[in-house]
């Protein structure tokens, strides 16, 4: 893998890193040439943002960002590293909140979770139309 197919942001527990996430996301993707599919991506990265930092984040840790092509640049991973308990699932809403991993759902090629010491992984992954 080349270094420039491989971009990590660590985001601290606060509000405005979900917004850095997006933009972060939203620079690699233009680096990269994927256009196509960039609302979409930076939705789900925003949506396993906010879940890291409202579930998976204790007080004074963060969350990793991570996001590599593969496949010859026809294929994007996006993972979401926190060191929370619990495994995420999606789950009938509950009024204003519960939809974000029904989103990534949606619009994600395939999602999933994985373990990580302490913590998860919640990831998901796009391919270029």
């Amino acid at each position: 893998m080349q270094h420039e197919d491989l971009r990590e942001l660590f985001c601290r527990r606060e509000r405005r890193s979900v917004a850095r996430a997006r933009e972060f996301v939203r620079e690699a993707l233009g680096a990269w040439g994927w256009s196509a599919r960039a609302d979409d991506i930076t939705l789900c990265v925003s949506e396993l943002a906010t879940n890291a930092l409202v579930h998976g984040v204790p007080p004074g840790r963060g969350y990793l960002l991570r996001l590599w092509l593969y496949g010859q640049g026809s294929a994007l991973r996006v993972e979401v590293h926190d060191s929370g308990d619990g495994r995420p699932c999606v789950r009938a809403p509950a009024g204003e909140s519960g939809r974000g991993l029904l989103l990534v759902d949606a619009l994600a090629d395939t999602w999933g979770v994985g373990r990580r010491d302490p913590g998860k992984v919640v990831w998901c992954e796009f391919t270029l139309p």
